[in-house]
């Protein structure tokens, strides 16, 4: 099966726009983009994902439903709402008029610094600190794709339909020096991105560094390959992470 427009809106909104939050805590220019505002922008697609973003003191959250907003933005269809995270359609207005500024300006730079981390200039891999950030961001990207092609991608339910309930973690080196760490929660056979990662999870995948990382994510070596010189590990249930490779397949097949 190929790509299918309304599961590629659910990863662009809870994948790419989802990654928001990170990019935030880990970009200062960004930060100061939205620093001192109170706004919430919410999307809504026809026939496809609804969602909020929220902006406060600098940081943002993403939340599902598009109900009460600041600007609320409506697309026609799938198609259009992946046609603005690729440049190619602007988005519809229909309310919030008067805060237009805000998504003109601070919101468009604001993306435009995240696609420069997600499709970043050739070389600018190079830069250890970039390739951290970029890196990171590229997580929750995955994360939150994963989880929302586990939930509406067929192919992807399948695979979620074989997890058992509990939490699956997705760390890069040691989150608690200079690493990072995202948690996926599956219950009933549904994924879910959780918020924060918690102290013990039921599985996890990890890469000993950044580079790694970066290296599974471009495609550019074997994931199995990666187990066997221990540059990745597995522990827990291993059922729940051999599921969640196969959903990254369908992730890769939507991002790339």
């Amino acid at each position: 099966m190929g790509k299918d427009q309304t599961v590629l809106a659910h990863c662009n909104l809870f994948g790419v726009l989802g990654a928001i939050p990170e990019l935030l805590r880990i970009d200062e220019e960004a930060r100061a983009l939205v620093k001192g505002q109170r706004i919430s922008i919410g999307f809504s697609v026809k026939n496809g994902p609804r969602a909020t973003l929220f902006f406060e003191n600098g940081n943002a959250v993403l939340r599902e439903g598009c109900g009460s907003c600041s600007i609320k933005l409506y697309f026609s269809s799938p198609e259009k709402f992946n046609g603005m995270i690729d440049g190619t359609a602007m988005p519809l207005p229909v309310s919030g008029f008067f805060r237009l500024g805000f998504l003109l300006k601070n919101f468009t730079k604001l993306t435009d610094i995240l696609s420069s981390y997600l499709r970043p200039a050739e070389g600018a891999l190079e830069n250890p600190e970039f390739l951290v950030k970029s890196t990171k961001l590229m997580l929750h990207v995955i994360a939150g794709s994963v989880a929302q092609i586990g939930c509406v991608d067929p192919v992807g339910r399948f695979s979620a339909s074989n997890i058992v309930d509990g939490d699956i973690k997705i760390s890069i080196g040691d989150p608690k020096s200079g690493g990072a760490a995202i948690a996926v929660s599956a219950k009933d056979h549904r994924l879910q991105v959780l918020e924060s990662v918690p102290e013990v999870s039921f599985s996890e995948m990890s890469f000993a560094d950044y580079q790694t990382a970066r290296d599974l994510f471009d495609g550019k070596i074997n994931a199995v390959a990666a187990v066997g010189t221990g540059k990745v590990r597995i522990f827990g249930m291993i059922s729940q992470i051999d599921n969640v490779n196969r959903i990254l397949d369908r992730v890769s097949l939507y991002l790339a």
